[in-house]
């Protein structure tokens, strides 16, 4: 197969039209002295962020049949799954039974990729990386849905209050893609923010965040020798967290360390650039005062050599969209039931090394993931409605998995029937969940929990 047929045969094909709209000399001043922005692409259904929940939706979508376009502003697909060098992809079988299309698509591809690719747990996929990547692609491909990378979301496309489209930031400048209808999987729900649409945030009370690392070593790893280090190192290692855990990577000899990151540092919105930039800067210095102090006070640790730390901070909260209803402590604690439901979280209330909650099996109503006063947007993921204890109860990837795919199936059929979020059945979003293999009738059962690694 030649290169060019090669490109255009799967997904990549989006790259070329992209390649070939930014090079059209449009991208410069125009007569008035402004700068154009191209239309790169249109779409019936456009997903923005390329993580768990945009995965989902864009999946969903492409499946209900909705010519759909999956943006993402890293040059790989994934999110956090991805860049977390390994971190589990939690409540993706709940009791190790499947839980819908989505979820099974995306683990039939990585298993297709051999036995590097993926290992199972109790509920989690513990992926190689890399494998993970590529088996993203694989099932986007699968669905037909096109995707386009290096493509960063940094304004909005309005008529009146309906947003038609987003910007994006290229190599080539900045360039237009029109859309029916948008889903904003962004985490920080920004396309929400720019479209206007009210938003949430829990300022000064917001989850840490943390610099993710994998590292190896020629000796074995003590758990229980963390503590012994953490009290001999914290007066020359003084931002070394109270503690950390050493997780193995799928199949492989090395280990991802998950950890308290921010908590102790301070309260980082990740929606202030200078705050971001902060707490970015800061978690790189922590990662080597944790690697030193492991291979200076340990003792099978300190031959451990850092191998690698993921390309950004891991934020757990930021910004949430508001929408008719707020999903909320007592929801999940309660295991709540509604009539619009179109996705349910399981795991725990988890407040990032602050707290940790037992909950319910609870639902997601339809209203959770519709925004107030703008139309023509949907979110999914961790910026759904939800108060900061019920954004904390549901940010498990396959819980961002759910709601992504509730909305990619809500896009497509606003797109089919030429209406907006807010004015479609519902009852045919939970149709086509439940011909999708979804169960929507899972809500208030107790959960036998444990935080496997």
């Amino acid at each position: 197969m030649k290169r060019r047929k090669f490109l255009l045969s799967g997904g990549l094909a989006t790259l070329a039209i992209g390649a070939s709209a930014c090079t059209n000399g449009n991208m410069g001043l125009a007569a008035d002295g402004k700068r154009n922005k191209p239309r790169l692409k249109e779409t019936k259904v456009l997903v923005v962020g390329g993580g768990p929940a945009g995965i989902g939706a864009a999946i969903g979508a492409a499946k209900s049949g909705a010519e759909t376009l999956l943006i993402e502003n890293y040059g790989f697909l994934g999110g956090v799954a991805s860049w977390g060098l390994g971190m589990s992809m939690n409540q993706m079988r709940p009791n190790g039974e499947p839980r819908g299309y989505v979820h099974e698509l995306l683990l039939e591809k990585l298993q297709k990729l051999g036995t590097q690719a993926v290992r199972l747990n109790a509920h989690q996929f513990l992926v190689n990386v890399d494998y993970l990547k590529v088996a993203v692609m694989d099932a986007l491909d699968e669905v037909g849905c096109k995707y386009l990378v290096h493509a960063r979301a940094v304004d909005v496309l309005m008529s009146g209050n309906k947003i038609t489209g987003v910007v994006v930031a290229t190599k080539s400048g900045l360039a237009e893609i029109s859309a029916d209808v948008v889903i904003d999987c962004t985490g920080d729900a920004d396309i929400a923010f720019f479209a206007g649409a009210p938003t949430m945030k829990e300022t000064g009370n917001l989850s840490p965040q943390t610099c993710l690392l994998n590292v190896t070593s020629t000796g074995e790893f003590d758990k229980n020798e963390i503590d012994k280090i953490r009290q001999e190192a914290k007066i020359k290692y003084p931002l070394i967290p109270d503690g950390w855990s050493l997780n193995k990577v799928s199949t492989s000899k090395h280990f991802w360390i998950n950890h308290p990151g921010t908590r102790d540092l301070g309260n980082f919105d990740i929606t202030d650039p200078l705050l971001f930039s902060e707490a970015e800067c800061i978690s790189r210095r922590q990662v080597l005062q944790m690697v030193e102090a492991m291979r200076e006070y340990g003792n099978e640790q300190n031959k451990v050599e850092l191998t690698g730390t993921s390309p950004q901070i891991g934020v757990r909260e930021s910004r949430r969209a508001k929408g008719a209803y707020v999903l909320s402590e007592e929801d999940a604690v309660q295991g709540k039931v509604f009539d619009d439901v179109i996705a349910w979280r399981s795991g725990f209330l988890d407040i990032g090394f602050v707290r940790l909650t037992p909950i319910k099996i609870h639902q997601v109503p339809y209203r959770s993931i519709v925004t107030e006063k703008v139309d023509g947007l949907l979110v999914a993921g961790r910026c759904i409605s939800a108060t900061h204890e019920g954004a904390s109860a549901g940010k498990s990837m396959g819980n961002c998995f759910a709601t992504g795919h509730a909305a990619g199936v809500a896009a497509s059929i606003c797109s089919e029937e030429n209406k907006v979020p807010r004015e479609i059945d519902v009852r045919k979003v939970q149709a086509i969940l439940t011909k999708h293999g979804v169960d929507l009738t899972k809500g208030g059962e107790d959960q036998s929990l444990k935080m496997d690694n």
